[in-house]
């Protein structure tokens, strides 16, 4: 199948660039091209695309606002959304995680890295670029959001003890295959597990998932680094 990609960027050279690159790719086609967030939001009601690539500084709305205006939106329930950006800090991050973005890299990522990033959203998993610390970005997770939490805690009630168990872990940052080794599962039913999580939970996909788990205090952030 092929990957539908549209393009949220305010450099025209930029995105032409990047348009190159994925329409490079046999699996992949950009559908559309945004120079802003409402321009973004726009385009994707219309195309609706599998994959946003989102630049957060935009002039007028910004790429986090259009995220969030996207993610809530139930008829783009298909539609992920991918940051990119020269400014990553763990609060983006975090921001971005909240607006409902499925992955996070910094604009010195190189085209195989990108083209990786697009695949692995699609794909339904979360990607953190390794410069976004899970310690840091917890901190700004667990941060109080009022009204969110007693529906978020009913919702865990109806996922079954390993299902927890394993959203915990993947929370906690293991892959499926790390997952699987701890609990003599096989991957194959790791993965289940988490799609079963996700389908109760009514999130988009695995970075969600490591979002609801702080916010119900399913897991902790590890204590600060000295």
């Amino acid at each position: 199948m092929t990957i539908r990609v549209l393009l949220a960027d305010d450099q025209a050279l930029l995105r032409e660039t990047f348009r190159i690159l994925v329409d490079s790719r046999p699996d992949m086609e950009v559908v559309g091209e945004a120079a802003d967030g409402d321009e973004a939001v726009a385009l994707t009601r219309v195309h609706h695309p599998d994959i946003v690539v989102m630049d957060i500084r935009m002039p007028g709305t910004d790429g986090l606002t259009a995220t969030s205006t996207i993610c809530a939106d139930p008829t783009l329930s298909g539609t992920r959304v991918l940051i990119l950006t020269t400014f990553e800090t763990e609060e983006h991050v975090a921001r971005a995680l909240h607006a409902g973005a499925s992955g996070f890299l910094g604009k010195d990522v190189g085209a195989e890295g990108l083209v990786a990033g697009i695949r692995t959203i699609a794909a339904g998993d979360a990607l953190l670029s390794p410069q976004a610390t899970r310690n840091l970005i917890t901190r700004f997770l667990t941060a109080p959001q009022p009204g969110t939490h007693p529906a978020a805690r009913k919702s865990l009630a109806d996922l079954t003890d390993r299902e927890r168990e394993v959203m915990a872990l993947a929370a906690d940052g293991l892959t499926n295959a790390d997952i699987a080794a701890q609990l003599y599962l096989s991957p194959l039913t790791v993965r289940t597990h988490i799609h079963h999580a996700m389908a109760k939970l009514h999130a988009r996909d695995r970075a969600q998932l490591v979002v609801i788990a702080y916010r119900t205090g399913l897991v902790h952030p590890n204590p600060p680094r000295p």
